[in-house]
């Protein structure tokens, strides 16, 4: 059974879905392995690396996907010339509101597996790519606020006199956010933090940050059991923007990192507040790929907003890549390995499996997931009539 492992072609993406590492234990598990030329050299890892580590090093991409039954790749593919039909590709799909490239892969005669899917049940926790990847959002964000700061984060009390410590206020305290609690807490600031989940307090005072929310009854039952977040009434949105309102003036930095799945960031810094903000305040936004939690923060940029710095960088994991793609390659190859029949060394999708149910996207020509199996059909059908009222690029002879 052969692996291919793409190159990242999304401009930005410096991660690579399989290091000289996860290559030698799929090679011990009986899989030949062709890795895509320089697609690790965004990673600090040589093709060399690679194929020291038993990899055959393919010229392009088309070359590496020769015969592949399985493909790994950072992000869902956009061009799928070259893909064997029947193929699994492995990769972060952000299937949400991408309906149409799902029915796509669905037509290719793809099986798509979508890693940010992987179900948060205890097996599955070494796979678990978005709490790898958060953890390092969550560090690098504070590294990017301390570098945009350009004062010094803990206090220092010297001969010429005291340097005050750094403020830094993180908003939602998931895995993210409670890196960046931890990172800046270890850089000397003082944190407070904030969650609409009741378990998060505990979480944040075990870390040494001051716990800030308005705790009423809403906030007592605003967690599903998934563990994730539920979007807060307008009315408790209100009360807890005005408790931020009166807090955040008094930041230096804040990080914010509030994000529900499938659905557009919840606004949670308005410009007033931004404008509050002392000069040479520093906001992170780590949900801009959403729409953002900052009102002003643009995708990749760093936004001056009257002295204020809002860094708003899609991929911060990606920021610290040799790091991110590490952690990334082990959840790809725990995702994987179990997908490789001991026996016979062939592909086998388990559809009884919860974690393959979970992350299973297109299947034998059709998409399969129930979340977006109605969505991708319609999306498929525009899809197609567009191609067909399309003039033909051949003219008319």
């Amino acid at each position: 059974m052969k692996i291919a492992v793409l190159k990242a072609m999304e401009a930005g993406e410096s991660r690579v879905a399989a290091t000289p590492d996860t290559i030698k234990k799929f090679v011990a598990a009986g899989a030949d392995i062709a890795v895509e030329a320089d697609a690790g050299a965004g990673s600090a890892i040589s093709d060399a690396e690679y194929k020291a580590a038993g990899a055959a090093i393919a010229k392009t991409a088309k070359d590496a996907l020769k015969d592949a039954a399985i493909v790994l790749a950072v992000r869902r593919p956009e061009n799928l010339t070259g893909f064997p039909k029947g193929a699994a590709v492995v990769a972060l799909m952000d299937p949400y509101g991408n309906e149409a490239a799902l029915a796509a892969m669905a037509k290719a005669g793809l099986s798509a597996l979508s890693l940010e899917l992987i179900p948060r049940i205890t097996r599955a926790q070494v796979m678990d790519v978005l709490s790898s990847q958060a953890n390092l959002a969550g560090y690098q964000a504070v590294i990017e606020a301390a570098e945009a700061y350009g004062r010094a984060m803990p206090m220092m009390m010297t001969a010429a006199g005291t340097v005050p410590a750094a403020r830094a206020f993180v908003m939602g305290a998931g895995v993210a956010g409670l890196q960046a609690i931890a990172t800046a807490r270890r850089l000397g600031a003082v944190v407070t933090a904030t969650d609409v989940r009741p378990a998060a307090k505990e979480q944040v005072e075990s870390l040494g940050a001051k716990f800030i929310a308005v705790e009423d009854e809403e906030f007592r039952q605003a967690e599903t059991a998934a563990g994730y977040a539920k979007e807060m009434s307008k009315e408790y949105q209100a009360k807890q923007a005005e408790l931020v309102r009166t807090h955040i003036a008094k930041q230096d930095i804040v990080i914010t990192t509030a994000l529900i799945p499938g659905r557009p960031a919840p606004r949670l810094i308005d410009k007033a507040m931004v404008k509050s903000m002392r000069d040479g305040s520093v906001i992170v936004d780590l949900a801009v790929e959403r729409g953002g939690n900052v009102e002003g923060a643009k995708a990749d940029e760093i936004v001056n907003a009257g002295g204020v710095s809002i860094i708003g960088y899609q991929n911060m994991a990606g920021r610290i890549a040799a790091s991110a793609s590490a952690l990334l390659a082990r959840n790809i190859f725990a995702f994987v390995e179990p997908m490789i029949d001991q026996e016979s060394k062939a592909l086998t999708i388990d559809r009884e499996d919860e974690i393959i149910v979970g992350t299973l996207l297109t299947h034998d020509g059709a998409v399969v997931h129930p979340d977006f199996a109605q969505a991708a059909k319609t999306a498929g059908k525009t899809a197609g009539k567009k191609e067909a009222s399309e003039p033909s690029e051949e003219g008319d002879d």
